[in-house]
């Protein structure tokens, strides 16, 4: 099925989902994090013996998650800049907003997609931002 996505430069899906779909000219990404392909890890991420995050570096898995979404963009025969959806999720909008928008201000200048900001309680794993994105493939 040449319609559905799997890269090896993007984070491994944590469940039976693509990366992307392709239904006509559109692209539909997965939830999209910052873990890093090569090794699982989530880039700035210190936790505590039981598993609970003692800091995190939202500039770090900005960076990252954007990287994620470009991999899996390339890896569908899409670009950066034919996105035109993007649903961002934060775990802390208050305290990562900032910096996320400064970020994605410097990544999105010249695409100019629609954009949805939310904040959730908590994300599979324990990252502080995840990317839902829709893109064009013409």
């Amino acid at each position: 099925m040449d319609n559905i996505i799997h890269t090896g430069n993007a984070s491994a899906p944590l469940g039976a989902y693509p990366h992307a779909r392709k239904v006509g000219g559109l692209l539909f990404l997965s939830g999209i994090g910052p873990r890093n392909a090569k090794d699982n890890s989530i880039p700035g991420l210190e936790l505590d013996q039981q598993g609970n995050i003692l800091n995190y570096d939202i500039e770090a898995e900005c960076h990252s998650v954007f990287a994620n979404v470009k991999a899996v963009l390339e890896a569908s025969g899409s670009s950066w800049d034919k996105i035109v959806d993007v649903t961002v999720f934060l775990t802390n909008m208050k305290k990562d907003f900032p910096v996320y928008n400064r970020i994605y201000g410097e990544y999105f200048k010249n695409v100019q997609a629609c954009r949805t900001t939310v904040e959730v309680k908590s994300l599979p794993t324990p990252i502080s931002i995840e990317l839902k994105v829709i893109a064009t493939l013409d």
